[in-house]
C-alpha cells in the first residue's frame, strides 16, 4: 500500500481525522492517535496492543517490526511496500478500535472513495 491508500482507508473509519503530529501525519479518532507516518518514508506506525502485535510479528516478520517508545513497545512499524493490503487494513482497524469509544466501534465504516 501507499500512504495515499492508507489515508483513504484510515479516513473511512468512523470519525477518523488526519492531523499533523510533529514531522508526521497522524490518524486519530476523537483526538486519540491510532497511526502515524512520515510522508517521505515508506513505513507506517500503527498503535496496536500486545494481543494483536505478537501474532502479527510471528506471522509477518518480513513486513512488521516492534515499534519502540523508549524502553517499551507501543505498536508496530509496518513496511508499506512489502505488507499485504489486507494486513495493513486489519492493523489500522485494530488500532482504531483500541482508541475509539464503544459507540463508534459499533458503527460500520464508510466505504473508501
Amino acid at each position: 500500500m501507499t500512504l495515499t491508500q492508507v489515508r483513504r482507508f484510515a479516513l473511512s473509519l468512523p470519525e477518523a481525522t488526519e492531523e499533523p503530529h510533529f514531522d508526521r501525519t497522524s490518524f486519530r479518532v476523537r483526538g486519540k492517535i491510532f497511526a502515524t507516518a512520515k510522508p517521505s518514508e515508506t513505513h507506517l506506525h500503527v498503535f496496536v496492543g500486545e494481543a494483536q502485535r505478537e501474532p502479527t510479528l510471528a506471522m509477518h516478520p518480513d513486513h512488521v517490526a516492534k515499534l519502540w517508545w523508549g524502553a517499551r513497545v507501543v505498536g508496530l512499524r509496518v513496511e508499506l511496500p512489502n505488507a499485504p493490503a489486507s494486513l495493513v487494513k486489519e492493523l489500522l482497524t485494530a488500532a482504531w478500535e483500541a482508541k475509539a469509544p464503544k459507540a463508534l466501534r459499533d458503527r460500520p465504516a464508510t466505504p473508501p472513495r
